[in-house]
């Protein structure tokens, strides 16, 4: 430690108290070169030595989540929540899936996975929904195997959660919104999350970041009262899924027991091709109304 920090110590705690209390190592590099004259440092002092000495001395802790394809790393001043430090670090994240579920109150579980969703920038990936070219054999086929989970996950153990995060097709921040979210802690949260309309499409869409199709089939009946239908048809057609999934969400609306006008918004799309409600079904049955192969026994 140099005596230049030991001394600019007050200082710098005061500056860091103000906010924000997540930072990532960019922002601890402008910090740094923004008060470096004021504070009265040396070149000496570099980046690695003021990190080194803030995460020695003061309140600044260092946060990591180990991800194989792309940690989420940064810097809290004091204890921040885990889920509020995720959306700091990952630029244009917000929560979905099984935790959106949660979050929206659908279901009485409390998974012990937290799905993290980053959508990709425009121009990254060919446009599948636009291309939408594909035969009754390819439907079969590719349902046929197991659903590709992503493998850029990692467990934080002191939290007793595992962490996924996943790559979203770019829809502008089509069905996302932001808010207080109280979770049992000290204080409510503040989250961006999926709305109730894009929650329950995309966990139609992959149930496997759902707890399962049960679980979809749950939260669709405990939206009852709260989902609004027609904006869900919108979003579902400003969101273009590449498969019929509409055919899944119909169904799961029936079986809830909406209305019939409501889920007549759904009946208009095409039904073109027998679909399926998961894959890698063993024993299923056949559902005419929705052309649609359900698991036996569900």
């Amino acid at each position: 430690m140099t005596d230049r920090l030991r001394i600019a110590l007050p200082d710098i705690v005061q500056a860091f108290s103000k906010g924000p209390a997540v930072l990532t190592e960019a922002a601890l590099r402008e910090i740094l070169r923004e008060n470096r004259k004021y504070w009265r440092l040396s070149n000496r002092e570099t980046q690695r030595v003021f990190i080194s000495f803030m995460l020695e001395k003061t309140k600044l802790r260092q946060f990591l989540i180990d991800l194989p394809r792309r940690p989420i790393h940064g810097y809290t001043w004091g204890e921040v929540p885990l889920m509020e430090s995720m959306l700091q670090l990952v630029p244009g994240s917000y929560f979905s899936h099984y935790t959106a579920v949660r979050l929206h109150g659908l279901t009485e579980q409390v998974p012990k996975t937290l799905y993290l969703s980053r959508e990709k920038q425009r121009g990254q990936d060919p446009d599948k929904a636009a291309l939408r070219s594909y035969s009754q054999a390819d439907i079969d086929t590719s349902f046929a195997k197991p659903d590709r989970e992503s493998v850029n996950q990692a467990d934080v153990l002191e939290e007793g959660v595992r962490v996924v995060l996943l790559d979203a097709v770019a829809h502008e921040g089509a069905g996302i919104m932001a808010g207080k979210v109280n979770l049992g802690g000290e204080r409510a949260l503040n989250l961006r999350y999926t709305n109730l309309e894009r929650t329950l499409i995309d966990i139609a869409i992959r149930p496997i970041y759902a707890g399962g199709i049960f679980e979809v089939a749950k939260a669709f009946e405990h939206a009852q009262g709260k989902l609004s239908v027609n904006a869900m048809n919108a979003l579902y057609r400003k969101l273009r899924p590449y498969y019929p999934h509409h055919q899944r969400i119909g169904y799961y609306l029936e079986r809830a027991g909406y209305k019939p006008s409501l889920i007549e918004l759904f009946r208009r799309y095409p039904m073109e091709h027998d679909f399926y409600l998961t894959h890698n079904m063993d024993k299923t049955v056949y559902n005419k109304r929705w052309r649609l192969h359900l698991p036996e026994g569900f």
